[in-house]
């Protein structure tokens, strides 16, 4: 079982964000504690990804086609942190 922490600042955008990002972030917590990134990894509409260059040690999912959430892992403790949920510029 993994644990997700989440800064102020998250749930703040979360709430403020279209209903559906806010069921795919739902969804995308309970995945997450159950099986970790691995599970994340297996369900292709997240596209989860490791991040590069300054965000290296990151990661990345996707909760739409805008919206993105990144997180890091802190393997030793099986801990999520999620840093910030946000829309994507194109």
């Amino acid at each position: 079982m993994w644990r997700i922490f989440e800064t102020k600042a998250v749930r703040k955008v979360v709430e403020r964000a279209p209903r559906q990002v806010r069921v795919r972030y739902e969804a995308w917590k309970r995945i997450a504690e159950q099986s970790g990134p691995q599970g994340l990894r297996l369900i292709k509409g997240f596209h989860d990804e490791a991040l590069r260059g300054e965000w290296k040690g990151f990661r990345s999912s996707r909760l739409s086609r805008q919206w993105r959430l990144i997180y890091r892992v802190e393997k030793a403790q099986l801990e999520v942190h999620v840093v910030e949920v946000n829309p994507h510029e194109y």
